[in-house]
């Protein structure tokens, strides 16, 4: 009898990809989507997934279809991420109390439970680099609140029985992500990055190395509680990535001139701050702070493969010429 598996998030860039990778090994997969899912983002696993429909804010309704099913592994992957415009009661309830729920039914029947997070929880720029496990943590914004606040409930929990694991990708990059790796390359295709007086190191994570981390936990018999931060073996200079993909859009570096005095950076964080919009603060301090983390633990425990950035980072680029639309 094949293992059962519950998903959730996965016609998200994450989920989909780790939906992927084990579908390659037969599970027996249940995964939780939104009810207004457009079919084209779950077509390609219509046959081999048991696709329900729920959305996570309503807590109600999960409680009554987790009070009435049971599985082997639980991966907890949705979530409503940073700079959407939703209340926080919504952001609360999808990412903090569905989470909880989630916990209780693993706890319950003794199921494995794996939790996708953030490094965000370390804050957007972490107060020490490379952040590690006991770097503090920063709710700067509510969804890094929200995320740590899940962490506590899983590692509450763990302390009475709960076999879970927690997984804190930085950014990632891939085919078919609108984030901020491919902000990047549009900022750079039009000239329009411009950097800070100062080296800036980055740590993005490669979709592809992060399924694997997914699929090496459920596999795998790991200590309940373990907190792995999963991202590309190293992090890479920002002037350094911007040159690679300039290269690989135009055949020449990215232009030197585009260098200005660090302070309207951070003028423009003091002023997306003031209108309280979460997105454009992180776009500021994105590029112009340094941010990366210790993944030792993930490469030495998982035994997952190491990637360099560059130049794996032609992947996206690649991508990003072709003629595409957003599902």
């Amino acid at each position: 009898m094949s293992e059962k598996i519950l998903i959730t998030g996965s016609s998200g860039f994450i989920g989909r990809n780790v939906l992927r990778q084990l579908l390659q090994k037969k599970y027996e997969i249940t995964a939780l989507i939104r009810p207004c899912t457009t079919a084209a983002r779950i077509a390609e696993f219509t046959v081999d997934v048991k696709f329900v429909e729920i959305d996570l804010a309503n807590i109600l309704k999960l409680k009554t279809f987790m009070e009435a099913n049971t599985f082997d592994t639980i991966i907890h992957i949705g979530a409503l991420r940073g700079g959407r415009k939703c209340s926080k009661a919504n952001y609360f309830d999808t990412n903090v109390n569905a989470t909880e729920q989630l916990v209780l039914n693993a706890q319950q029947h003794n199921s494995k439970f794996i939790f996708c997070s953030s490094v965000g929880v370390f804050g957007a720029i972490p107060l020490e680099l490379p952040a590690n496990n006991s770097t503090k943590k920063q709710p700067d914004n509510y969804y890094h609140f929200t995320k740590i606040r899940a962490e506590s409930i899983i590692q509450k929990h763990v302390m009475y029985g709960l076999k879970a694991a927690i997984i804190r990708p930085a950014i990632t990059y891939g085919i078919g992500d609108f984030g901020f790796p491919y902000t990047l390359i549009k900022l750079i295709d039009k000239k329009l990055l411009y950097f800070p007086d100062s080296d800036v190191r980055i740590h993005l994570t490669d979709v592809e190395l992060l399924s694997q981390a997914f699929l090496k936990l459920t596999e795998s018999d790991f200590t309940p509680g373990v907190q792995y931060n999963v991202a590309d073996k190293e992090p890479v200079e920002l002037h350094e990535l911007a040159n690679f993909i300039s290269k690989e859009l135009r055949g020449q570096s990215y232009p030197v001139k585009k260098n200005i005095d660090m302070k309207y950076f951070r003028r423009g964080e003091k002023i997306s701050r003031f209108f309280k919009n979460e997105l454009w603060t992180a776009r500021f301090e994105l590029i112009s702070r340094s941010w990366y983390y210790d993944t030792i633990d993930a490469y030495n425990d998982l035994l997952i493969k190491p990637i360099k950035t560059i130049p794996n980072f032609k992947i996206v680029t690649d991508w990003y010429k072709q003629p595409k639309t957003k599902k």
